[in-house]
């Protein structure tokens, strides 16, 4: 499989640090850059981690898939269903199952230079199946790490930490329907650990992520 870096938004209505690692072990600057306002995960109306049957070329919430809804609030192992698009031509349904939360060292964090010096990281691992059997090869997906209060980060992370956290995208086989790919997202924090990771991709859960928590 291709790697593939990952990049998450900040979730603080502050200022977050951005940072790209290097695999040569070399400091990268990063820039300071604006975060958006933070949206705490909403009470779900129901959950449905129960994989369908169908897939769609729509936007948001396929009408043959018995998704889990927006706000859904799930623990660590549950597997959820979920809308996904992957560029303008490459649309379906996948499910969604966080395997793991893993702490890791502040050494793990030295490819990423000074600004991530006192930065704890936190390896989210997760699995990724086709369940829609559209094409979405080679696609890759991100989790963005959240504090206990809901909150994200304010770091925006760029890389990976091999043999640790490899983000991989899809295969070229990711075409079918019950095809699957493993890959992390990598999250970090100077304060409040990572206790959770949420989907906020897809129109209808930007404002209501799906939340798992450990």
């Amino acid at each position: 499989m291709r790697k593939a870096p990952i990049a998450f938004a900040a979730a603080l209505a502050a200022v977050g640090l951005g940072i790209s690692g290097c695999d040569d072990g070399s400091d990268t600057d990063g820039s300071a850059k604006e975060s958006p306002a933070a949206s705490a995960p909403q009470s779900p109306a129901s959950e449905s981690p129960a994989a369908a049957d169908g897939g769609s070329e729509g936007g948001d919430v396929p009408a043959t898939a018995d998704v889990t809804k927006p706000g859904a609030k799930l623990k660590v192992g549950d597997r959820a269903v979920l809308p996904f698009e992957y560029t303008s031509k490459k649309k379906g349904t996948i499910a969604v199952t966080v395997t793991a939360i893993t702490k890791g060292a502040e050494s793990d964090m030295a490819k990423f230079g000074t600004k991530a010096k006192g930065m704890t990281p936190y390896f989210i691992k997760l699995k990724v199946e086709n369940v829609g059997g559209t094409d979405l090869s080679y696609a890759s997906l991100k989790l963005r790490g959240v504090l206990a209060n809901g909150q994200g980060t304010g770091v925006i992370l760029i890389g990976d930490i091999p043999g640790k956290c490899d983000s991989e995208n899809a295969s070229a086989e990711f075409t079918t329907k019950g095809a699957s790919f493993e890959t992390c997202s990598l999250s970090a924090t100077k304060g409040d650990p990572v206790t959770g990771a949420e989907y906020d991709e897809a129109d209808a859960y930007s404002d209501s992520p799906v939340l798992w928590t450990s």
